[in-house]
């Protein structure tokens, strides 16, 4: 009954919120709600303002109107001590990584602890190993520069920092971008794993069909300025929107509908097969 409350719980809330750069409208009026442990995801065409919603969730930009509650704090208005509280209780995962190149990798995930916490180097160090260890990267990688990973090791690095406070929330902004799709397909793993181990909400902006089949619970479409379409894939591929079929119409989208109805032949048949009897 616990996990069923707690899963009900609203984590994130947008209510009328609008966004303007001039007089170009991005957002008019949105409303979203991401409730506890789910994986949320953002989607939409070039110029349909997910990204900048996102950054207005993790108060690095201010819409003009509106209201925005995340983690049970109205961002309007907030105080520099209470952000700075906030901020530690979620992490993010910039497109590009965001590693700081002076640094090494295990540098660079335990510089939220040194920021936020009284814990000694040694102690820094080992949670750094561990976070990385969780994400898949070897111990040696700690030893790294940014420059000298790949860019799925990258992403799995900048993942690691942004799990380094332990937070309750977790923003992923293209995840996937850029990689090849072995690597994606491991990101994919990744998240799942993430949210099943820790019992993270997670919000994703992603333009990545194979990923929104794989991991999310549910998915906006943003459009014209508000939201076109709210559902699982599932939900979404049977809807008419315009701004909703243009991502399940296209090569892209039939490629990854087929291959999450392959998948979930595979799994019908692993259900079905009964082990052989023994001979008497």
């Amino acid at each position: 009954m616990r996990d069923e409350k707690r899963s009900a719980e609203t984590v994130i809330e947008l209510s009328k919120v609008s966004t303007r750069f001039g007089d170009h409208v991005v957002h008019s009026e949105v409303d979203l709600q991401v409730s506890r442990s789910e994986v949320f995801a953002l989607i939409g065409g070039s110029g349909s303002g997910k990204s900048t919603l996102l950054r207005e969730m993790i108060l690095l930009q201010r819409p003009n109107s509106g209201t925005i509650r995340v983690l049970g704090v109205d961002l309007q208005d907030i105080g520099d001590d209470e952000a700075l509280a906030l901020r530690q209780r979620w992490g993010v995962m910039f497109q590009h990584g965001g590693l700081f190149s002076s640094l090494t990798v295990k540098e660079n995930v335990g510089l939220p602890l040194r920021e936020h916490t009284r814990l000694d180097d040694a102690l820094i160090d080992e949670i750094a190993a561990w976070k990385l260890a969780v994400t898949g990267l070897k111990a040696e990688v700690g030893a790294q520069y940014p420059s000298e990973l790949s860019g799925g090791m990258i992403k799995r690095a900048s993942l690691a920092r942004a799990m380094a406070l332990d937070p309750e929330l977790l923003f992923l902004d293209e995840p996937t971008a850029g990689l090849d799709p072995d690597s994606a397909g491991g990101v994919d793993q990744l998240v799942r794993k993430l949210r099943d181990l820790f019992g993270l909400t997670i919000v994703i902006v992603t333009h990545d069909l194979d990923l929104l089949w794989q991991v999310a619970d549910r998915v906006a479409v943003l459009g014209e300025g508000k939201v076109q379409g709210i559902g699982s894939m599932s939900e979404l591929s049977q809807m008419d929107h315009p701004a909703v079929r243009m991502f399940f119409d296209g090569p892209r989208g039939r490629a990854a509908q087929a291959q999450e109805r392959h998948l979930a032949d595979l799994e019908a048949g692993r259900k079905t097969v009964r082990p052989s009897s023994k001979a008497k």
